[in-house]
């Protein structure tokens, strides 16, 4: 059964936990995934669920707690954003490489300095070679969904990696939306009982974890985690076709929006993917024709869907939200170019970094993205690779 809710981003992907039923929550607060953990703790002291909340001192502590609840053979979960994240960075490394199948919502918030609580994706972006599965959310629908589909993501035998699961910092996490919720059975029927395959509080089957690893064996697990991040995207189809038949929404690697006949196309990550849309529905009224790839897999990278959606565009733009500081452009500008580079069709792909610190993206933004890249489908010329959209400069 499904019914219609108005929820913001946090109360949704709290919502999801709750139904999900962890073993164990560990968290710390910071704003503004400080409601996540809040409301769940309600569901804690109200009895509404078995978990196990643990209130630690940061979010170093945080994960920590997580990985040793997982080693221990416990369905874990964390939650956190921007500093808390990048607190956790040393111990995210931990979880990944102990194939610890931790699922944690990050609502996306700049790292400091100078200090800001709102939205861009730097946070996410600091830990997108840590070996942690990475899902982005459009809006407080696919957050719910995303949440519910991580967990059976990150504990199939062939992946067991950490999955970490982006919204928007206040765009997504504050903003009421409209969504359907599935009911408390269908969902934990979905999820399941974790049955861990290896774990310390196995008796009569002992181990040991988080061993000294020199040269003898640390090459051969870090190309383990390859093969399970390989692994991993044929098992994210798989469960995005699962959760179709219980809702009605199924999901994959990748998003694509209007590409099939499309001559110039925007790539975007979480809730600009939607303004994106609306500026492409608009151009298309127009006679342009006009079109929006949304990853929502970002690590594993999508590279071969990716290839497949774009391979007839003239010109595509990637719009990060995140700065590299390489001076060469945004992180997923670097992934989406080499991705086209083998197709040899010319494609011309230029990058546009936006919305540093919570700059809001506007219509006249994306509209202009999508003139430039008119102007270059129908010149063949690329004067600018590298542009900053709603900068005073």
């Amino acid at each position: 059964m499904k019914t219609k809710v108005a929820l913001t981003g946090n109360e949704a992907v709290a919502q999801a936990m709750k139904q999900i039923n962890p073993d164990v929550v560990a968290a710390y607060p910071i704003t503004p995934q400080t409601e996540i953990v809040q409301i769940f703790s309600s569901f804690v002291a109200n009895g509404e669920v078995d978990t196990e909340f643990v209130a630690v001192e940061s979010e170093h502590s945080a994960m920590s707690a997580a990985i040793g609840a997982a080693a221990g053979g416990a369905r874990a979960m964390t939650a956190t954003s921007s500093q808390g994240l990048a607190l956790m960075f040393e111990v995210v490394y931990i979880a990944a490489s102990l194939r610890l199948p931790i699922v944690f919502p990050v609502v996306n918030r700049a790292l400091s300095g100078p200090i800001n609580i709102h939205c861009d994706h730097s946070d996410a972006m600091g830990l997108r070679d840590s070996g942690v599965i990475q899902l982005f959310s459009e809006n407080a629908q696919e957050a719910y969904d995303n949440m519910i589909q991580a967990v059976r993501i990150a504990e199939h035998p062939d992946v067991r990696l950490p999955v970490m699961v982006n919204m928007d910092g206040f765009i997504t996490s504050h903003a009421m939306d409209v969504l359907e919720v599935l009911d408390d059975e269908t969902v934990k029927n979905f999820v399941g009982t974790y049955v861990p395959e290896d774990y310390l509080l196995d008796a009569q089957n002992p181990i040991s974890m988080g061993n000294f690893d020199m040269y003898d064996f640390y090459f051969e697990h870090k190309r383990q985690q390859v093969e399970a991040m390989k692994a991993a995207k044929e098992v994210i189809k798989e469960v995005g076709k699962e959760f179709a038949k219980i809702s009605g929404r199924e999901y994959g690697l990748i998003e694509s929006y209007k590409l099939e006949d499309a001559d110039v196309a925007v790539v975007v990550l979480n809730s600009a993917a939607g303004t994106a849309k609306g500026v492409a529905d608009e151009l298309r009224a127009k006679g342009i024709k006009a079109g929006v790839l949304k990853p929502r897999v970002y690590r594993p990278f999508p590279q071969e869907e990716i290839r497949e959606a774009l391979k007839g565009v003239k010109a595509v733009a990637v719009m990060d939200r995140a700065e590299t500081f390489s001076t060469c452009g945004g992180p997923m500008f670097a992934d989406i170019r080499n991705t086209l580079y083998d197709l040899k069709n010319d494609i011309k792909v230029v990058n546009y970094i936006y919305g540093l610190g919570g700059r809001d993206l506007r219509l006249e933004h994306v509209q202009q993205v999508f003139e430039d890249l008119e102007n270059i489908r129908k010149t063949g010329r690329v004067d600018e690779t590298v542009k900053y959209l709603g900068l005073r400069e």
